[in-house]
C-alpha cells in the first residue's frame, strides 16, 4: 500500500480550518456559498484524517505506557488488550483517507444522459431495452433523482429499439458510469411456445450531462434539420414540423429529438450533442493518461459484453470482476447498489494499485 501524503494531508487540514474561520465571520452570501462548497467536499476527507491521528495518537500512548516499568499491572494489561485492535483501525483509516484522495474525475458530480438501444434478438431485445431502463428508473427513484425522456422508439412489441434520458441529481454520474456496455439477457420469451431460452441483448451509454461551460459548440460546425414528427397512433397526423435533427459536422455525430415543440426539441437535441461530444473528449484523453490499462471497469469500452441477466437461474453475472449474485429479481427492481459498490471498489483497487506502484 501506498505511504500516505503526510504534506497534502496538513495543507487540507489547514485549509479546512481556514475555511471555517471565514464561514464564522459571516461573508457575503456569494462567497459564503463558494466556501460552504468547498467545506463540503473538504469535510469528509479531513474528518478521516482527524480520527486515522486520533488513533496513531493512542497507539503511542499505549506503546509508551506498556514500556515504562511503572505502569500498574491492571493498566498494563488493559493497553496489551487495547493494542492490537488499533491495528486494524489505523490499516482501514489509511486506506479510506487513500481512496479520498485519489485523483477525481471532473465529471463525478454531474448528471447523466443515459442511452439505452436494443441489440441482437429483435422483439425480445427491444423488451430487455425497457427492463433496463425501468431498472434503472427504479434505481434513480431510490436515490431521490429526477428521470426525463429525451427521446423514445417504441418496439413493436413492447419496451424500446432505443429510449435516451437524463438523469438529474448530483454524483449520478459517479454511480452509473460503469453501466456502459453491452447487457446481454437469457430467459424464455412470452412468445415462445417450446419453452426455449433466447439471448438477446441491449447497449447501455452512459453519458456525464455536459453544460454550456463544458463544451463550446460554434454554429458554423452544426446542420439543423426539422421533419414531421412520427408517434404512434393519430396524435401527430396534424401537427407542425416539430422533430429536430441536429449533425454536428466536424465529428459526423447526429441526434435527433421528437417530443413536444420544434424550440424544446432543438434545447433537447443539443443538450445530448453536448453531452456526447464532452464524452468523447474525456474518453479521448482518459486513453491517453491510461494506455497501458488492462483493467475494462471505467474504460468506457461499449462493445464490451459486462454483464449477462440469467432468468431461468435468476442469476446476474458481471464479466468485468467475475461478481455473481443471484437475485435477479431485486436488480430488476431497481436494488443494483451490490454491484454498483463492488465495481467502484474495484476501480479503486486498481487506482490504489497504479499509486503504489510509483516510485
Amino acid at each position: 500500500m501506498a505511504k500516505l501524503p503526510v504534506d497534502k494531508m496538513r495543507e487540507l487540514e489547514r485549509r479546512f480550518g481556514e475555511i471555517e474561520a471565514r464561514m464564522s465571520a459571516g461573508p457575503a452570501a456569494d462567497v459564503y456559498v463558494k466556501l460552504a462548497s468547498e467545506y463540503s467536499e473538504l469535510q469528509p476527507v479531513v474528518g478521516k484524517i482527524r480520527q486515522y491521528q486520533k488513533a496513531l495518537a493512542e497507539k503511542a500512548d499505549l506503546e509508551e505506557l506498556l514500556a515504562d516499568r511503572d505502569t500498574d499491572r491492571e493498566m498494563r494489561e488493559i493497553a496489551a488488550i487495547e493494542l492490537p485492535e488499533l491495528g486494524p483501525r489505523i490499516d482501514a483509516l489509511e486506506k479510506d483517507i487513500q481512496i479520498l484522495l485519489l485523483p477525481k474525475d471532473a465529471a463525478d458530480e454531474k448528471s447523466a444522459i443515459v442511452e439505452i438501444r436494443a441489440g441482437t434478438g429483435g422483439s425480445e431485445a427491444a423488451l430487455f431495452a425497457g427492463d433496463l431502463f425501468r431498472m434503472y428508473e427504479r434505481f434513480a427513484s431510490a436515490n431521490h433523482w429526477r428521470v426525463e425522456v429525451l427521446s423514445a422508439s417504441e418496439g413493436e412489441a413492447g419496451g424500446y429499439k432505443e429510449i435516451i434520458a437524463t438523469i438529474t441529481g448530483k454524483g449520478v454520474f459517479s454511480r452509473l458510469k460503469f453501466e456502459s456496455g453491452v447487457h446481454r439477457v437469457q430467459r424464455v420469451p412470452e412468445t415462445e411456445a417450446s419453452g426455449r431460452i433466447h439471448t438477446s441483448a441491449a447497449t447501455v451509454a452512459v453519458l456525464p450531462e455536459a453544460e454550456e461551460i463544458d463544451i463550446e459548440i460554434r454554429p458554423e460546425d452544426i446542420r439543423i434539420d426539422t421533419m414531421r414528427s412520427s408517434g404512434a397512433g393519430g396524435q401527430h397526423v396534424n401537427t407542425t414540423d416539430s422533430a429536430v435533427r441536429i449533425t454536428h459536422l466536424p465529428t459526423g455525430i447526429i441526434v435527433t429529438s421528437s417530443e413536444k415543440s420544434q424550440h424544446q426539441n432543438r434545447a433537447k437535441a443539443m443538450q445530448v450533442l453536448r453531452s456526447r461530444l464532452y464524452d468523447m473528449e474525456r474518453q479521448r484523453a482518459e486513453s491517453e493518461r491510461s494506455a497501458d490499462r488492462k483493467s475494462q471497469v471505467g474504460s468506457g469500452d461499449r462493445s464490451e459484453r459486462i454483464r449477462t441477466y440469467n432468468f431461468p437461474q435468476g442469476r446476474v453475472t458481471d464479466h468485468r470482476i467475475n461478481l455473481t449474485l443471484y437475485k435477479l429479481d431485486r436488480m430488476m427492481m431497481g436494488e443494483i447498489d451490490e454491484v454498483v459498490d463492488a465495481l467502484l471498489a474495484d476501480y479503486q483497487a486498481g487506482q490504489l494499485a497504479q499509486l503504489g506502484e510509483q516510485p
